[in-house]
């Protein structure tokens, strides 16, 4: 695959660390893991991080705003879910996701997303599960060590650093403002992978 195919230069997903996966491998990682180096930590395959990361922005962009809910309870998560919600228009839970949210009427927080991003489908397994019951379709950034049954589109990453984080949300916002018709070229878009990034 070439450099100029790549959502962004490959150099950034490098310094990102967003390849680095973790020692443990689940079976349903396998396919998207492309070496284990000899500290025993898992690498993913960059290109098929880059190809779901655009597969996710495309799917994402077949809803409106106000019908995706983002939802991630690990804490270097918090800024970019939360630039991504406030740039892209989409409801956000960063920290801990109110049960019920999804399936209890009579909440105050209830509302009726048509789709559900979550940053690890681990810790943010409660909302996965409010989403199956809803059968709503889950897009979850999954680490070489998360089970993806339930998983309706994995995104391969490094699910835990902060600055693999702060770009994948770059990404994914640029991406659904560009497939809207929100911003007309990449270059339009006034943000930067750091301005995702937790300090």
């Amino acid at each position: 695959m070439s450099e100029e195919e790549f959502l962004v230069p490959s150099k950034q997903y490098l310094k990102a660390g967003i390849h680095i996966g973790t020692k443990f491998r689940t079976k349903y990682m396998e396919n998207f893991i492309y070496k284990t180096r000899p500290d025993g930590l898992s690498v993913l395959n960059l290109q098929k991080i880059d190809e779901r990361l655009g597969l996710a922005a495309s799917f994402l962009a077949n809803y409106e705003p106000e019908e995706i809910v983002v939802v991630c309870r690990r804490e270097n998560g918090w800024k970019p879910v939360k630039l991504f919600g406030k740039l892209v228009g989409a409801k956000v839970f960063a920290g801990r996701y109110p049960p019920g949210a999804l399936t209890n009427l009579q909440l105050e927080t209830y509302f009726e997303p048509k789709v559900m991003l979550v940053c690890d489908s681990w810790p943010d397994r409660n909302a996965v599960q409010d989403a199956i019951k809803m059968g709503i379709p889950v897009i979850a950034l999954c680490d070489t060590n998360n089970q993806a049954n339930n998983i309706d589109l994995v995104v391969p990453c490094n699910n835990k650093g902060k600055k693999s984080l702060g770009l994948i949300f770059y990404i994914l916002a640029r991406e659904y403002l560009l497939k809207k018709g929100r911003i007309k070229s990449p270059e339009e878009f006034e943000y930067s992978d750091e301005d995702f990034t937790e300090e």
